[in-house]
């Protein structure tokens, strides 16, 4: 049946006009913000997760630049500690040339106190940011250790929980007290002694320097995986949100000739009422 009142034929093709306009228009939305899923009524549980990960990478950021400040002071407290076993074996060769009668023994001693000071002076400066993993208090607080957030740990749903890599002073500021430890040199004898405290505390020193080698690399294993995996999120969350922009040229093209073909269908629906005057002519 025709009518006058009621036209069947362009309130179709004008919803299907409407239908395609919104397509089209989020298609271009996507193309210009590059999101796919820009907001939550885009797709409500995929925004949603993206968002979670979103937090968690940033999350991520912040464990990068403290695993950074970590490695920087375990690298100083290392390079300092390296250079006290350099030092004290410097000082082992001159208590092993003290072991011969005929040497100014006052001389030997004197180049020993200096370097004996210069022991001091490396452990009381081998701190970052007032951290010194070399001395007996690591903050100036009493702490004996640093404590570096590594990752961030989620199971499920839950919270996500923090990790720790824990550094302990090697206290080199008590162990290697060469100042109140190191029998002074006058004679031969006492030139036997210092080289058997020397043997001891280069121990203690070597010790010391590997152990902080150790957790610094454990440190920058930790930092590069880190990184790894801050990029493998992003990659996840792109993969859930981004638009594809192939496709999305694709459907553009598609869309916009749905466009033209609904404007002239809607045209000719609404001309459909003109034919209704031939039947009084």
């Amino acid at each position: 049946m025709s009518s006058i009142l009621t036209n069947n034929s362009a309130m179709v093709a004008l919803q299907t006009l409407k239908t395609i306009n919104m397509s089209l228009e989020k298609t271009q939305s996507g193309i210009s913000t590059g999101k796919e899923i820009g907001s939550a009524k885009d797709g409500s549980a995929i925004w949603a997760i993206s968002k979670v990960m979103e937090t968690d990478v940033a999350g991520f950021s912040a464990v990068s630049k403290a695993l950074d400040l970590g490695e920087s002071t375990v690298a100083v407290a290392s390079a300092g500690a390296e250079q006290i076993v350099t030092v004290l074996t410097e000082i082992k060769e001159l208590a092993v040339s003290a072991n011969s009668e005929n040497v100014d023994f006052a001389k030997i001693q004197a180049d020993i106190d200096e370097r004996v000071a210069q022991v001091a002076s490396i452990i009381a400066a081998s701190q970052f940011n007032g951290a010194n993993l070399l001395a007996t208090d690591v903050d100036g607080n009493g702490g004996t250790s640093l404590s570096i957030v590594s990752s961030l740990d989620r199971v499920g749903g839950g919270v996500p929980t923090p990790s720790l890599i824990t550094v302990d002073s090697v206290d080199f500021e008590a162990t290697i007290d060469l100042a109140a430890d190191l029998t002074a040199i006058t004679d031969t004898a006492d030139a036997a002694t210092a080289l058997g405290e020397i043997e001891a505390f280069l121990v203690l020193a070597i010790d010391g320097a590997a152990a902080l080698g150790a957790s610094g690399k454990r440190i920058d294993d930790q930092s590069n995986f880190i990184g790894k995996l801050t990029d493998a999120m992003k990659t996840g969350i792109g993969a859930l949100v981004d638009t594809d922009m192939e496709a999305a040229s694709a459907r553009l093209q598609a869309l916009q000739v749905q466009q033209q073909l609904a404007v002239q269908s809607l045209t000719i629906a609404n001309q459909a009422p003109q034919t209704i005057l031939s039947l009084f002519r």
